[in-house]
């Protein structure tokens, strides 16, 4: 029989619905169960595109003596954590207290009164490699909470404690006078950071895995715009390229996969979101337009073509993701050997020559088969931008063709449920991309997909609501939903011209003010009306998605310059302000932030 999970509007949650565990949906009656049954909470979180959510799913979660565990001795809630972010975020950072590391799944027991006392992430059904199982692991936690159920509550209690006492925004606000300062300190330490961080092999931040940080680059494209410095174009320049040809990129179907593996962005993880391919197709146009490289233009076409085609609904909405998985085989819909490109092209001297420009080999780079990738040559004029203009012209037929081919693959799987601040980011950019590169579909598609969230996801009170999907929408719009699709409203207006965008901008930014503003600056992630949990956030941290609090002080700037409001002017003012001494220190993790500081006025 179903569990509890059948009925629900996420995707995740009902690829769940025939697991012999008793899941249910969080809500408030799981506590009150917990309470009454004197048993802990065990809480799954992951997202349908997530390879190792399946793995856990395949392995533990269907395993008979594991779901009698979980059945008998917990109360076990499953979440989406695309739907459930405030969740998410504050299970994340407990579970990172607990154990210096996070990801998903996320696996996190909490006591009846919600707080949490211990946790991880993936754990196999059989022990290997010094890890316990998850029945092992199951059996552990129980028998703490019987018999040592004080330290297990003296835990919980600290675990939570410092969850909360993590909030970034402790600063005294400063003056009015202090932000052209503050804008100064902060990008002289993030260019300062940017250097020191930056892979002059590989491009990018960092060692492996790596992330696009598609936020950072927004930024950093902007900065090298205004300062012409070319070390930080170097840095863009460099790091640009090596995404554009690594297997990070798809080079048959455009649009980027999350993040590299290693550090060459050959090997990525395959799942594709909206949030990073909105991000970066700004990026890639914002670069070309003032860098002028035809191939970043190519890319960011691409990536919005993609979005277009594959991730949007007959609505006009777009959904949120694509799975890593198809067949039950991390990336196969991806992968090629050299027989079937020459299969697919028929004549020997063409497949040959496309496979030796996107690395196609016999055994290939990934389990026996080739992800496809630009090799770059050591010859410095083998890799000029004329030269990849010419691969990229002379390849273009062979593409096509493998593209149709691959369409009759199985296809992974998409999630279709509908995400308020990623289609506001989606709206953004492809406003953005229109007006850059004079593409006025991009500007229609982002009009379309703008009137869908406000005549779909908004109700007559002027809420917003987070997920949408065949006519169902929950919960309630988090600080990220409101901020994001008043930024996308406002960019829509500027770019198609019209005035009731940017009505539309102004009037979810006073919703935003209403239900997420702190009186001491900058917003909480949930609004005021939120269910109580043991912690309530105030994000400034950027992820792979802009932060709340970055976003809403952009749009804050964004309008208030628009319209000359003083009162958004100011609740911009207060934003910066409160996180002054963060981002004077770690302005690199909040770089939404200072594309925000950019943006604000000097008189």
């Amino acid at each position: 029989m179903p569990n509890q999970l059948a009925g629900e509007l996420s995707l995740y949650l009902r690829q769940h619905a025939e697991n012999p565990v008793d899941w249910r949906p969080w809500s408030p009656d799981c506590l009150r169960q917990a309470a009454e049954q004197q048993k802990p909470v065990f809480v799954s979180i992951g997202y349908s595109s997530c390879h190792w959510c399946h793995v856990m799913a395949d392995e533990s979660f269907s395993d008979a003596e594991a779901a009698a565990l979980l059945n008998e001795r917990f109360v076990p809630v499953k979440v989406d954590r695309e739907q459930r972010p405030d969740l998410d975020q504050i299970f994340m950072e407990a579970v990172q207290l607990m154990t210096n590391r996070g990801g998903w799944p996320l696996s996190v027991f909490l006591t009846p009164s919600g707080e949490p006392f211990f946790g991880g992430t993936y754990w196999p059904l059989h022990g290997r490699d010094g890890v316990p199982g998850f029945p092992d692991i199951l059996r552990a936690v129980d028998d703490a909470w019987r018999n040592q159920r004080s330290r297990v509550e003296a835990q919980a209690a600290m675990v939570s404690q410092a969850v909360r006492d993590s909030r970034l925004d402790h600063g005294a606000p400063g003056p009015i006078e202090s932000l052209p300062l503050l804008r100064e300190q902060s990008f002289a330490t993030a260019e300062a950071e940017l250097r020191e961080m930056f892979d002059p092999q590989w491009g990018g931040f960092g060692r492996a895995p790596k992330f696009p940080q598609a936020v950072l680059l927004l930024w950093l494209v902007r900065r090298a715009a205004a300062t012409r410095d070319a070390s930080l174009a170097t840095i863009l320049g460099k790091t640009l390229d090596a995404m554009a040809d690594g297997g990070i990129f798809d080079h048959l179907g455009g649009g980027f996969h999350r993040y590299s593996t290693d550090a060459q962005w050959l090997v990525p993880h395959f799942e594709k979101m909206l949030y990073d391919n909105a991000l970066l197709a700004q990026v890639y146009s914002e670069a070309w337009r003032t860098f002028r490289r035809a191939r970043w233009r190519q890319v960011a076409e691409a990536t919005c073509d993609y979005m277009l085609r594959d991730l949007r609904s007959p609505d006009g909405g777009f959904f949120g993701s694509e799975d890593a998985d198809s067949e039950h085989e991390e990336g196969r819909y991806y992968l090629w050997t050299p027989e079937q490109v020459a299969q697919v092209l028929g004549d020997e001297q063409r497949a040959a020559r496309f496979c030796r420009e996107y690395g196609v080999f016999p055994g290939g780079n990934f389990e026996g088969r080739s992800i496809l990738h630009r090799r770059r040559s050591s010859d410095a004029a083998a890799t000029s931008p004329e030269a990849e203009d010419q691969i990229d012209r002379l390849s273009a037929d062979d593409r096509a063709a493998l593209l149709a081919a691959r369409s009759a693959r199985v296809r992974p799987l998409r999630d279709d449920k509908i995400i308020a601040a990623w289609n506001g980011l989606a709206i953004a950019a492809l406003a953005s991309c229109g007006a850059i590169l004079d593409r006025s579909a991009y500007v229609a598609a982002a009009t379309v997909a703008a009137s869908f969230v406000r005549e779909r996801m908004t109700d007559d009170s002027g809420r917003l609501w987070r997920c949408w999907r065949d006519g169902r929408r929950a919960p309630p719009g988090f600080l990220d939903d409101y901020a994001a699709v008043a930024l996308g409203y406002s960019i829509l207006a500027q770019a198609a011209g019209q005035a009731q965008w940017q009505q539309a901008a102004v009037d979810l930014a006073n919703a935003m003010l209403a239900n997420f503003a702190d009186s001491a600056g900058g917003f909480f992630y949930t609004p005021h009306d939120h269910e109580p949990l043991f912690a309530r956030k105030k994000d400034v941290i950027d992820t792979a998605e802009p932060s709340g609090n970055g976003l809403a002080a952009t749009l804050l700037v964004d309008l208030s310059k628009a319209n000359g409001d003083h009162r958004l002017h100011s609740a911009a003012e207060r934003t910066f302000a409160v996180f002054a001494d963060w981002l004077r220190t770690r302005p690199t993790a909040s770089p939404q932030m200072l594309i925000a500081l950019d943006q604000w006025p000097d008189g």
